[in-house]
């Protein structure tokens, strides 16, 4: 089965725009098809029975795939090296990527991390459906 990579991006950015856990994607790997399920509200279609048998992978959140503060941190090394002290406090407090976003802003370097952002997930995401043995396309 050969899947289209725009589809685990989409169930990938699905899983990973809530909190880990409030939001799941499961692959069945015989059929294709990408069951979506969240914890937050209600859910259009019921997720099968055997869900958690082996024929069903689930689509990983971002921080599984250490795309969060490592990734940032990547990011201010390779683009503020002068500030990844800075960066490291801002990650101390809650409310780290609203503040890192707005430092960004002021340093007009948004557009850079959002690409930055986005190719590192699209890489990792590829690297994990390959060690997952998922056939992709596109």
């Amino acid at each position: 089965m050969v899947i289209n990579f725009k589809e685990i991006m989409d169930a990938f950015d699905f899983v990973s725009f809530a909190q880990m856990y409030e939001h799941q994607a499961f692959l069945d790997k015989e059929t294709g098809k990408i069951y979506l399920q969240s914890e937050l509200g209600d859910n259009e279609e019921d997720l099968p029975e055997d869900i958690y048998e082996d024929k069903y992978i689930e689509i990983p959140h971002k921080n599984e795939l250490d795309l969060g503060k490592a990734l940032v941190l990547d990011f201010a090394y390779e683009y503020l090296p002068n500030d990844t002290e800075k960066i490291k406090a801002i990650f101390r407090k809650k409310g780290a990527y609203s503040k890192f976003k707005a430092f960004l802003e002021s340093k007009n370097l948004i557009d850079k991390w959002y690409e930055f952002e986005s190719n590192a997930q699209e890489r990792e995401l590829r690297a994990w459906c390959e060690a997952s043995g998922i056939k992709i396309h596109g």
